[in-house]
């Protein structure tokens, strides 16, 4: 016998439309706990990152404690618990683009914007991540700027397309 699950009734976090997205994952796996991962997947994808009242608002409809969802949100390389910045760059840190000059890559982001490896600048404007390889080690050393494969590139070339891509927000 097939028993439905009762959906408790939480108010979103805010007015956002996109809590519209969040609720149709959880609908789609019948508002249970095992709809977690794709919830905070919804979630960040939605939001770019999984803030706290996310994280409440989906342990609550799901009926799961708030510690196992933010075990889950920590525990998972992919998930952010901070906003991104306007801008992301990824540095290959694997063999190939290490050996050939990604620590430069990243020290040289780091120092122009303040920011740390896996943080946001103090201004918002640049989000500085980590990957172990993106499988263009031909290229190396790489970076990926706001989903764009930069190849063979100098941290001041690296530096000169972030910038760009800032002066064309304005």
């Amino acid at each position: 016998m097939v028993v439905a699950q009762r959906v408790q009734k939480v108010s979103h976090p805010s007015d956002d439309k996109r809590w519209k997205i969040i609720d149709a994952t959880m609908r789609r796996a019948g508002n249970d706990r095992h709809a977690l991962i794709e919830t905070l997947h919804a979630v960040q994808e939605s939001f770019g990152y999984l803030g706290d009242d996310a994280l409440r608002y989906v342990a609550k409809r799901l009926r799961i404690p708030l510690s196992t969802v933010y075990g889950v949100a920590t525990f998972y390389h992919y998930f952010t618990l901070k906003p991104p910045g306007e801008h992301l760059c990824v540095v290959c840190l694997g063999t190939a683009c290490y050996i050939k000059g990604a620590p430069e890559l990243v020290d040289r982001v780091s120092a122009r914007w303040n920011v740390s490896m896996g943080e946001s600048s103090p201004d918002g404007k640049v989000t500085l991540l980590s990957a172990r390889c993106v499988g263009s080690c031909g290229l190396a050393p790489i970076a990926v700027v706001d989903g764009e494969v930069v190849g063979r590139t100098s941290p001041d070339e690296l530096v000169d397309r972030i910038e760009r891509l800032g002066n064309d927000d304005a």
